[in-house]
């Protein structure tokens, strides 16, 4: 797999700005409804040296990348939230958490719309940023439907363990320190070993990208590029 200055240009530019606006979100947030902890720390910034992990943001995805994995995924550092300063725990949790895959999805939408503009934009750097917004409409959706599965740490779990009864609430956040190994697990594990089966058990993978698309065709229809 041959990948170019042009093709990291084009994808590392907007997956930056997508994760640090992301996690960005999560602290501000976080701040708004009483909790310091990530304002006191930094997190509250979009310089993007303070939200990229080594191995999660860098390592994992190139790994992935050159396993021809069948689903390709990172992370970020977690944003630090103390759930219990915020002034209602339960609900501002699901607030918080619901920040950074929003903030994801109006990214999104400003990319879409800044595709008006291309025709404005000097010939020679039309296309460099025509890729660059393409990518950055993609790679924010992605992101935003991904982090919305219902598994902690992600945000759809936070959001989850927030606003189901404790019956279910409790079992689901004490899933938490094991989330990543279970996504791993659903996500690349499963699949490489069906195939070593004959079988296609890639099915969390199917059901993302199919909301995946339905996302983007959408976001293009509102922007009135479709």
């Amino acid at each position: 797999m041959n990948i170019t200055l042009y093709d990291l240009s084009v994808w590392v530019l907007p997956l930056v700005i997508a994760i640090t606006f992301h996690e960005a979100a999560h602290g501000f947030v976080a701040h708004h409804f009483g909790d310091n902890t990530a304002w006191e720390r930094g997190r509250v910034t979009f310089n993007p040296l303070k939200h990229i992990d080594p191995f999660g943001t860098l390592l994992l995805p190139a790994l992935l990348l050159f396993a021809h994995s069948p689903f390709l995924f990172g992370y970020a550092k977690p944003v630090p939230v103390n759930f219990r300063a915020l002034r209602s725990p339960r609900i501002d949790m699901v607030w918080v958490a619901l920040a950074g895959p929003a903030t994801n999805i109006i990214l999104a939408l400003v990319a879409a719309t800044a595709f008006h503009a291309l025709p404005y934009v000097p010939a020679g750097a039309a296309q460099w940023i025509a890729d660059n917004l393409k990518n950055a409409l993609v790679i924010n959706v992605v992101l935003a439907i991904f982090n919305m599965l219902p598994i902690p740490p992600l945000d759809g779990g936070r959001v989850a363990v927030g606003l189901l009864p404790n019956v279910l609430a409790i079992p689901l956040a004490r899933l938490e320190p094991y989330g990543m190994l279970i996504l791993i697990g659903i996500l690349i594990l499963l699949p490489l070993a069906g195939s070593q089966l004959g079988l296609n058990l890639d099915v969390i993978s199917v059901i993302l990208r199919t909301l995946t698309g339905y996302v983007l065709r959408l976001l293009l229809v509102v922007t009135g590029n479709m």
